[in-house]
């Protein structure tokens, strides 16, 4: 396991002081973290910050829920295409068997 580095990010308007084994990628998702409450803030204007920090939240699960459908159904594709594959590789083995 990497060593965990303290990073320093700002989500809305506030500061989080984190550990992180990539900072790069903690960077990015406080920066997604912030993006959505800021909307969220525009679209329930005059909202307490619990009820918008609560609502992105569900904006973010209802994100991670759509690309893990996404991805479930790729997956599904993928190991559909590579059955059909393995078995026009036995047809064409059997095929070139001589008689």
């Amino acid at each position: 396991m990497s060593e965990k580095k303290k990073l320093k990010v700002k989500i809305f308007d506030k500061e989080f002081s984190l550990l992180v084994e990539n900072q790069e990628i903690a960077t990015e998702l406080a920066n997604y973290v912030n993006k959505i409450m800021d909307e969220t803030k525009q679209e329930l204007k005059d909202q307490p910050t619990e009820t918008i920090a609560i609502i992105a939240a569900l904006n973010i699960a209802y994100d991670l829920s759509v690309e893990k459908n996404k991805f479930r159904e790729f997956s599904i594709q993928a190991t559909d295409k590579i059955k059909r594959i393995k078995l026009l590789l036995e047809k064409a083995d059997i095929e070139s068997i001589p008689s």
